[in-house]
């Protein structure tokens, strides 16, 4: 007898604790948060602090503290990503294996000054330089310098074939992970990068639904070429708009934005700001 039998929607909020959560951040959690509800589903929630220069405790109990002001209640235990690194070094493992991975000591302005780097999605495309070292070199500068790890793009695209992933707004997406050049997947501070980070905790988590910003449409392209190599399952894909203030300009840490932690201090109605965001609103809060 053939199953029928459907797996139950789980969605996650996965913020980094650099700083407050503001509006945008909110509007995200609860469009997850409702969207599992909705479906008798289960909500998640992951901090990803994986990064050792920016993320501090005090966010982390900051989100805790917002999410909860909200109303929004999640399942299970909180996972931080800081606890995990052992399965990203089994994915990396996995993909050095395969031959897709090499080592690269370029910094940021070494790749910026480039003349050669034309952009892609995320910025200034990687030119390429540490995969042409010779292997006698590679050996010995590894072993003297810092490095990150970069996928061979062309090779793991040749490896997988063409892949497709569904957005709920977009339809049916065409990967096209080449745009985005020789990514990093571990960095020289940091034993994953964001795009191999989440792509192994959301298949670990069983995350069915994936609602997110669509500032991470684009980054979707990597994370379906990471579940074609590591045998991993895709999820379902929602990218809502983001939100922006009262000058058009979307709402960001870096911008300054006033956070949840500013406008509970300064009497805002939690139910009210929930409500408000529901319906898309940021501004007049």
């Amino acid at each position: 007898m053939i199953s029928t039998t459907v797996a139950a929607v789980v969605t996650r909020f996965a913020p980094s604790p650099t700083g407050r959560l503001h509006a945008g951040h909110a509007y995200s959690a609860i469009r997850a948060h409702d969207f599992a509800r909705e479906q008798g589903g289960r909500f998640l929630l992951r901090i990803e602090d994986i990064d050792p220069g920016r993320s501090r405790p005090e966010y982390v109990a900051g989100i805790v503290e917002d999410l909860r002001w909200l109303g929004l209640n999640w399942d299970g235990e909180m996972v931080r990503q800081s606890s995990r690194l052992d399965s990203y070094r089994g994915a990396l493992g996995a993909l050095g294996a395969d031959g897709l991975l090499y080592p690269c000591f370029c910094t940021r302005a070494d790749i910026a000054q480039a003349a050669s780097a034309p952009h892609g999605p995320e910025g200034a495309v990687y030119p390429g330089t540490c995969r042409a070292l010779d292997p006698a070199e590679r050996t010995m500068r590894m072993e003297r310098e810092p490095h990150a790890w970069r996928i061979a793009i062309d090779r793991a695209v040749a490896r997988t074939g063409p892949l497709h992933w569904h957005d709920a707004t977009a339809g049916e997406i065409a990967a096209d992970p080449m745009r985005f050049g020789d990514v990093v997947l571990a960095r020289k501070d940091a034993p994953a990068s964001y795009h191999l980070a989440v792509t192994v905790d959301d298949a670990w988590q069983r995350v069915t639904d994936v609602v997110r910003g669509q500032d991470l449409f684009e980054a979707t392209h990597i994370h379906r070429l990471l579940q074609a190599l590591l045998g991993l399952p895709t999820p379902r894909y929602h990218h809502h708009p983001l939100l922006v203030d009262a000058t058009g300009e979307r709402l960001a840490k870096r911008r300054g934005s006033e956070s949840l932690a500013d406008l509970r201090a300064r009497g805002v109605d939690p139910l009210a700001l929930a409500d408000a965001l529901r319906r898309g609103e940021a501004t007049g809060l």
